[in-house]
């Protein structure tokens, strides 16, 4: 982004034109089961222009899309996902816990039991590399984990054999923690990083450590409760990128910053919103 020019203590310009990219937060997840390939295939079929996902390793070196570091609330038993296999996760079913009274619901449609087993980064990213048009990826390392650098190596290492370890790829890394951000940096100078902001109070210690080029990604409820955060964002002339946005008042706030993508649950949704204001 280029420089705004302002002097501190300025006033902050309103943006509302600016059109944010649509992310599919874990996929269509406000509708079904997150992080399952069905409800990635449902948001592409929404209109998504990019797609969200967790990943974590398995005991075997697999990197899976999922965000909890245990399967007791997506996969319904007791279990770390990095103590277990990929053959033993593949055997768990990730999509009942959304919908746990489906099988009593004679109207409903025949699911596809393969659609709701654990989805490797591989099979998302074959999806998105076949797909008839261009989907950006989002790409989120979880911290602490037993495994710790090999997470991000590994993941580099992935989207290395798709050509997406350089400028111009349609993938960026993302991570609450400001040691793995600056690890895939060094492993792919030219991947696009996101230093996610977990609290506004944050921002003051990140400030300055984190590189120039880095988008900074702050959750929606800080950016609603400490409006100061996205103003100095702005008046640092930041790219920003917000997590989880999904309703009209939420939009507003992030088109009022300019932000440059919003990461929602709901992508269908947020296309409608945006559609209605087109020009506004």
């Amino acid at each position: 982004m280029s420089s705004l020019g302002r002097r501190p203590g300025s006033p902050v310009p309103r943006r509302r034109s600016f059109r944010p990219q649509v992310v599919a937060h874990r996929g269509s997840s406000h509708d079904l089961a997150e992080h399952t390939l069905e409800a990635y295939v449902k948001a592409l079929d929404e209109g998504a222009e990019g797609l969200e996902c967790d990943v974590r390793l398995t005991a075997d070196g697999h990197l899976i899309c999922v965000h909890d570091r245990d399967l007791r609330r997506t996969a319904q038993r007791k279990g770390l996902v990095s103590t277990m296999t990929l053959a033993e996760l593949d055997e768990l079913d990730f999509a009942s816990w959304k919908n746990p009274w489906g099988d009593m619901d004679d109207e409903a449609p025949d699911r596809d039991p393969e659609t709701g087993r654990v989805l490797t980064l591989r099979r998302l990213l074959e999806t998105v590399a076949d797909y008839d048009r261009r989907v950006e990826l989002a790409i989120e390392t979880k911290h602490p984990t037993r495994y710790g650098g090999l997470v991000e190596r590994r993941l580099v290492e992935s989207l290395g054999d798709f050509g997406w370890d350089r400028a111009g790829g349609p993938a960026r890394i993302m991570s609450f923690s400001f040691n793995a951000v600056s690890r895939v940096k060094k492993l792919a100078p030219e991947i696009s990083v996101v230093m996610l902001v977990e609290k506004a109070h944050h921002w003051p210690v990140l400030r300055p450590v984190v590189g120039d080029d880095w988008i900074i990604g702050p959750g929606i409820k800080e950016l609603r409760d400490h409006p100061g955060l996205g103003r100095y964002l702005l008046r640092d002339d930041r790219e920003i990128h917000v997590w989880t946005v999904n309703t009209a008042e939420d939009l507003n706030i992030c088109r009022d910053l300019g932000v440059t993508a919003v990461i929602s649950d709901r992508p269908a949704h947020m296309l409608k919103l945006l559609g209605r204001t087109a020009g506004s």
